[in-house]
């Protein structure tokens, strides 16, 4: 049986919501990523609800068989959309996450209305940036620590900050009186590949009837070129 993505459902408290939105984060994150931002979202415009996902092999998504894509992540999305039975009106997606939004609104357009790329590219890219360095970082240190700290220090040492260090030992989880990854770094190594690789520009020229998209770059990030 094919496993079912982690997932959490965001709710204004004193109201159901008459529409949905889909969180997706980005490599190495988990749905709780967006929680502070999505409760204030759903307080704000109570008709809408969200369900922050846990993409394949991350979170509570373990146990998915390769290929580890993004068209299998779009897949595994629509998956959970079935089981849950009810239609996404929008999707919103971070960094790998919104790629594969984009692949989700070219696979399953059906009932969707808005597409929001949070710092993300359609673009082909040659495979770099820290989350691409995070996996030989990661692969370098030992496959179990003492404690959250030792793994925080080990990826400091690869020039990393202190925050962004903090926040992949998240992904430790306790194993018998110490911690190790819950990552399977050799399937996220083969999701970013097919990230840096995968032309979704006909998404943006051509996008399915009745779907807008909406791209949101930081101001220092070059994920989006200005010629894009």
């Amino acid at each position: 049986m094919t496993p079912i993505l982690n997932h959490s459902r965001v709710t204004a408290s004193d109201r159901e919501p008459e529409r949905w939105l889909l969180v997706l984060h980005g490599i190495y994150g988990t749905g709780r990523n967006w929680g502070t931002i999505v409760r204030r979202l759903v307080e704000a415009r109570p008709e809408w609800g969200a369900l922050l996902v846990d993409l394949r092999l991350h979170g509570g998504s373990q146990g998915f068989e390769p290929p580890h894509t993004l068209a299998a992540s779009a897949a595994d999305v629509d998956a959970l959309v079935e089981h849950l039975d009810f239609n996404a009106a929008a999707v919103l997606g971070h960094s790998f996450g919104g790629k594969v939004a984009l692949m989700y609104a070219r696979q399953h357009p059906e009932g969707l209305r808005q597409v929001w790329v949070m710092d993300s590219t359609p673009a082909v890219r040659e495979p770099s940036g820290s989350a691409w360095r995070m996996i030989e970082a990661a692969r370098s240190l030992p496959e179990e620590f003492g404690s959250r700290q030792e793994a925080i220090e080990g990826i400091e040492r690869h020039g990393y900050s202190t925050g962004v260090a903090q926040w992949m030992a998240m992904n430790l989880q306790p194993a018998e009186g110490r911690y190790r990854w819950r990552l399977d770094f050799d399937g996220v190594e083969q999701m970013l590949r097919d990230f840096f690789r995968t032309d979704l520009w006909e998404v943006v020229e051509q996008p399915p009837e009745g779907v807008e998209l909406h791209f949101v770059k930081a101001t220092q990030s070059s994920t989006l070129d200005d010629e894009a």
